[in-house]
């Protein structure tokens, strides 16, 4: 029996491989560090370094109380599956009032007792967070009421316009064809 000395050619992904491999490498360590500074960006977010949110509402006055409060991301109400769309939404109580405060609520339209006052913040009272479900035929005109339950057994109420809580919601609403 007798080798034949027929060479066999290289196939052109393997002349590709060889020719572009370290350039193909350096692309794929390079790509991650472009998604670094929307990482950072976001764990400092998530630690409250850069505040409750991406957009401040301010200081809303409940009864004796008062709390800051922040729109975590400016931007629509994201699907959750059957729950519809959410938001979410970031408060902080005042110094006063941490000892105080039992629970803070927060709903779209004033409730009507406290077994319906919404979906409950939770977290430590520097920085409590909370998903609001945002139904699709919300009027663009509608508030956000936020409840106050004191240790005492005291319940207090306020409410600010959803137009100024969260602008991005009501461009949401107007693009779904809410009625205001």
């Amino acid at each position: 029996m007798s080798q034949s000395n027929v060479a066999t050619r290289p196939s052109r992904l393997s002349l590709f491989w060889h020719k572009w491999r370290f350039h193909i490498n350096v692309l794929l360590l390079l790509i991650p560090l472009g998604f670094m500074p929307r990482y950072f960006a976001d764990q400092s977010l998530f630690r409250g370094d850069t505040g409750l949110g991406e957009r401040e509402v301010g200081e809303v006055q409940v009864g004796p109380w008062s709390l800051r409060m922040a729109e975590f991301r400016d931007e629509a109400p994201r699907p959750a599956g059957p729950a519809g769309h959410m938001k979410s939404f970031n408060v902080a109580l005042c110094d006063a009032c941490i000892d105080q405060v039992k629970a803070t609520y927060l709903r779209i339209g004033k409730p009507r007792s406290l077994r319906a006052a919404g979906v409950i913040f939770f977290g430590t009272p520097y920085r409590m967070g909370t998903q609001l479900p945002i139904p699709e035929k919300t009027r663009t005109d509608a508030e956000l009421w936020i409840t106050m339950e004191g240790w005492d057994g005291s319940m207090h109420q306020a409410s600010i316009p959803l137009s100024q809580a969260s602008p991005a919601t009501i461009a949401w609403l107007n693009k779904q064809g809410a009625k205001p």
